[in-house]
């Protein structure tokens, strides 16, 4: 495993979030490394579909943001900006309740393009669901 760098830099840190999404989902960032991102989130019933199942488009957005912010943290700077190019998930076990865990892992990277693949975890353990990722860096926004 590799060396755990500090959050406190990362747009999305706990305290200094400046993505409404995830902050609103209340889906936190907890762990970055080189090439590597952990967001942890705790299901609530606002995040459940009709069914009483975690909606599938919360699986989509914590796994997103885990493979997305890998490629990020990759090189060890300043958190930059990446877009999805494109995902893929399988969905393979339905969860209700409980603090879930999205790991996001490179798979390999060029200078503007990566692949990373990520799981969703729930607390016992079991694997929720997997997705595989192309994401792309982009220059930092200039709004104010």
């Amino acid at each position: 495993m590799s060396a755990v760098v500090s959050s406190a830099g990362f747009a999305d840190a706990p305290g200094g979030t400046d993505n409404p999404l995830l902050e609103h989902l209340g889906i936190c960032l907890v762990e970055t490394g080189p090439g590597r991102a952990v967001f942890e989130m705790e299901v609530q019933p606002r995040h459940l579909n009709r069914q009483r199942c975690l909606q599938g488009g919360v699986v989509a957005t914590l796994l997103d943001a885990a493979g997305g912010y890998a490629g990020l943290a990759a090189d060890g700077g300043a958190l930059g900006h990446a877009v999805t190019v494109t995902l893929t998930i399988s969905y393979l076990a339905k969860v209700r309740a409980g603090r879930l865990r999205a790991i996001g892992q490179v798979t390999k990277a060029g200078r503007s393009l990566y692949f990373a693949s990520a799981e969703l975890i729930g607390e016992d353990g079991e694997c929720i669901a997997t997705a595989q990722g192309a994401f792309k860096r982009s220059p930092p926004s200039q709004e104010a």
